[in-house]
């Protein structure tokens, strides 16, 4: 049965921690990321839920891209997608996915959940591909209405990775978003100027970006969910 409500993000424990249980069918994936929530599950816990204190973004109109970088990218023949091969995206996101010491966390439930959601329309994908046409790195994320928030990325090749986010963030500046949901700061976003936000900013922020324009035409409105 798809979750009803969350408590208000207020409660969350210190770290974060708002609910436990519950499901990963779309309309309960969709009112989580509407109330500012996103999953964490865990092969060893129960499906858990968080809203924490502070929350990582990156506004695109501070995105700063070090020289270093660009001389890394330099040469590199590299060719991008959007939505072309998403299950083969978060597969290999979840190779190598973790969050601090908590392990795995894009189990098989939640690859399964996130390919329901791709196709209901708001789960999407950016492949990065080698000469050779083959996929080498990517990144997945969640969008509704002008909001998109960066769940995971991978790559095979040296530069994959950061290649293919900066064509990500150039693809959803183009659609009109100024700014990216990335939940907890990494090294690396931190130095292309993400930065922690308090969670009441973050929660304006996200109200106010629900209420512009999808950033893929595509998506599916509220009674074509409802009849899934």
């Amino acid at each position: 049965m798809a979750i009803l409500r969350f408590p208000s993000v207020e409660t969350a424990g210190p770290e974060g921690l708002l609910a436990v249980g519950g499901d990963l069918e779309v309309p309960s994936l969709k009112l989580a990321y509407e109330s500012g929530v996103f999953p964490w599950p865990n092969e060893d816990f129960p499906l858990l839920w968080f809203a924490p204190p502070l929350r990582a973004i990156l506004k695109f109109e501070e995105l700063r891209v070090p020289p270093r970088l660009h001389r890394e990218l330099k040469g590199k023949k590299f060719h991008f997608s959007v939505d072309r091969n998403f299950p083969a995206v978060i597969k290999a996101c979840a190779e190598g996915s973790t969050r601090k010491s908590w392990g795995t966390w894009i189990t098989l439930r939640m690859i399964e959940a996130y390919i329901r959601f791709h196709r209901a329309g708001y789960a999407h994908s950016f492949e990065c591909y080698d000469e050779k046409d083959r996929l080498v790195g990517g990144m997945y994320g969640v969008s509704i209405g002008g909001m998109f928030a960066g769940e995971s990325m991978f790559f095979t090749e040296s530069g994959a990775s950061k290649a293919v986010l900066l064509f990500a963030i150039a693809y959803l500046r183009e659609q009109g978003a100024q700014w990216m949901d990335i939940q907890m700061l990494s090294p690396l976003l931190q130095r292309l100027g993400a930065k922690e936000i308090p969670r009441t900013v973050f929660m304006e922020k996200l109200r106010a970006a629900l209420a512009e324009k999808p950033l893929w035409p595509s998506a599916p409105s509220e009674s074509s969910l409802k009849r899934r």
